[in-house]
């Protein structure tokens, strides 16, 4: 049975290998949509237990960069109260907070940046409903549907609008704050309109419309389904014998130079030797 720390608004369940993070009773609307998420171990980059508000402590895991599509599309635009990483207790349990975080800072594997997502992306299908339009998405098109009352000139003489994943490179979200944000999808060889008003590539949100709870997971959805694309990159094609040497060479050269340390260069060439 996993061993367990309940907070008010999510519940971590310490297994050998990962963090099962759940929504708890007074789970914020992100919690609850995002639902029960599994942390491996090699998703973490630390974690730290700080005081919090009102006779609390928080108990914080950050991931590596690239591990998680949610937090890579939110790209740091979350505010703290969202973040799904956050598990705020009562100050009686900093001990056994305490215990923890150190368990899950000795299981740490690396802190570079993951070669791809370690996080499971939210479920499809998705949609939501942002100002000028209904998005939905099935796993392998994304759909624009434009409402006549909210949609731009631009956007409106375009028409409705349909992208295959296979044609996308990246998703942008920008949070709805202040009645204003949207998502944007990075289309394969497009210039795209600086306004995203205008853009029938992107939604707009606004006074309700685009909620984080909704359009987050929904670009997160989208970003981890971009076949090699819009997350971290995959190991380069395989080099010749030859080519890897050289390559080593000028590493070695780079860290008796002083400009990699002894455990990057260590890293990098073992990267380097998996290509051939």
């Amino acid at each position: 049975m996993e061993d367990v720390l309940a907070g008010s608004e999510s519940i971590w369940g310490f297994e050998r290998d990962a963090v099962r993070i759940r929504p708890g009773s007074k789970a914020n609307k992100l919690l609850v949509e995002l639902g029960e998420r599994v942390v491996p171990h090699s998703a973490i980059a630390d974690v730290s237990l700080e005081p919090g508000r009102r006779g609390t402590v928080v108990l914080r895991v950050t991931p590596r960069r690239g591990a998680d599509p949610v937090i890579s599309v939110a790209a740091g635009q979350l505010a703290e109260a969202l973040d799904p990483y956050r598990l705020v207790l009562p100050a009686g349990k900093e001990t056994l907070a305490d215990y923890y975080a150190d368990e899950l800072r000795s299981a740490i594997t690396s802190r570079e940046p993951a070669e791809h997502f370690l996080v499971a992306a939210p479920p499809v299908p998705r949609s939501f409903k942002a100002w000028d339009g209904a998005a939905t998405f099935d796993g392998e098109h994304v759909t624009f549907t434009w409402f006549w009352s909210g949609a731009s000139t631009a956007k409106y003489s375009a028409g409705d609008q349909r992208f295959r994943i296979a044609d996308l490179e990246g998703v942008e979200w920008h949070a709805p704050i202040r009645a204003s944000g949207s998502l944007t999808l990075k289309v394969r060889d497009r210039v795209a309109p600086s306004d995203p008003n205008d853009d029938p590539a992107s939604v707009m949100f606004g006074l309700g419309w685009g909620a984080t709870h909704k359009s987050l997971p929904f670009a997160a959805a989208v970003l981890a389904a971009i076949p090699a694309g819009g997350g971290p990159k995959p190991l380069a094609s395989r080099h010749t014998a030859a080519e890897i040497t050289e390559l080593i060479a000028k590493l070695g050269e780079l860290r008796d130079a002083g400009l990699l340390s002894p455990e990057e260069f260590q890293a990098k060439k073992a990267e380097l030797l998996s290509r051939m």
